[in-house]
């Protein structure tokens, strides 16, 4: 779990939202910008998340990703945005070797994606505001941020500690970034809700929490889920591998593993 932090008593004027959607809770907050024009777009990208509840949901058996795994419509016949989640899907698996799947108890599910590339992309829409200089977008802990909140005042971003509730684990800062996101994968939250896509059932590794950042929240999410599967002595090799990735591992022995270049990012 993260919380955004950014405090400062020259920031711009801010609009601040939360919405209640795809079973958590997504906090907006937008600094900048004229405040009717970034109220109707954080309208439309309330109501982006809504939509993509209705299409990817596999808990409603209507959504079309319920129906195309029950074979009754093809990619084509679905909305635009399946085509491109299962084509971003398709890349994340391939990058993670397997580790990260759309696939669960052998039916499409991509869960996994879904929510980080959905509020990637609500932050983006609303950075596209003139005159915002800056956007967080949380859904349900995993983060994307977008310019900064002030001036010479970045985003910071509070990771929990697995181990301790109440307490950080690390802060995280967007300092020298224009976009940075977020996310966590554990079992503290949501209990052993992550899947070994070679077994297919829960994943039972050493560690209690993989948090990790790099530009784009669709794949820091992504990663943060196949690191965990993997165990952190694969995870941390592999998470080194990838240009432009940080990340800090927890496990469950209490032992703090990060990669080489996250330091740089704490404050």
């Amino acid at each position: 779990m993260t919380d955004t932090v950014a405090e400062s008593a020259a920031a711009p004027a801010a609009v601040r939202h939360a919405e209640e959607v795809m079973g958590t809770v997504f906090s907006f907050d937008v600094r900048g910008g004229e405040p009717v024009a970034v109220r109707a777009a954080l309208d439309e990208a309330v109501a982006s998340l809504h939509r993509v509840n209705e299409v990817f949901s596999t808990y409603r058996e209507d959504s079309q990703v319920s129906r195309m795994a029950r074979g009754e419509l093809t990619v084509g016949e679905c909305g635009p945005e399946v085509a491109e989640v299962l084509e971003l899907g398709a890349e994340a698996e391939r990058v993670s070797d397997g580790w990260f799947s759309m696939r669960y108890e052998g039916r499409l599910d991509p869960t996994g994606i879904v929510k980080g590339w959905a509020t990637e992309r609500a932050a983006r829409l609303i950075s596209r505001v003139a005159g915002v200089s800056g956007v967080s977008v949380n859904g349900g802990g995993d983060v994307q941020l977008l310019g900064v909140p002030g001036p010479e005042r970045p985003w910071r971003v509070g990771v929990s500690d697995p181990l301790r509730p109440g307490g950080l684990a690390a802060v995280v800062s967007a300092a020298g970034a224009d976009e940075l996101a977020v996310a966590t994968s554990g079992t503290v939250e949501r209990g052993a809700h992550i899947v070994d896509p070679r077994t297919g059932r829960s994943a039972v590794t050493d560690l209690v929490a993989v948090t990790v950042v790099a530009p784009r929240l669709t794949w820091a999410d992504c990663w943060a889920t196949a690191a965990f599967a993997m165990g952190s002595r694969e995870a941390l090799a592999w998470l080194e591998s990838l240009p432009d990735v940080e990340a800090l591992l927890i496990t469950a022995g209490d032992e703090v593993r990060c990669t080489g270049g996250l330091a740089a990012r704490l404050g």
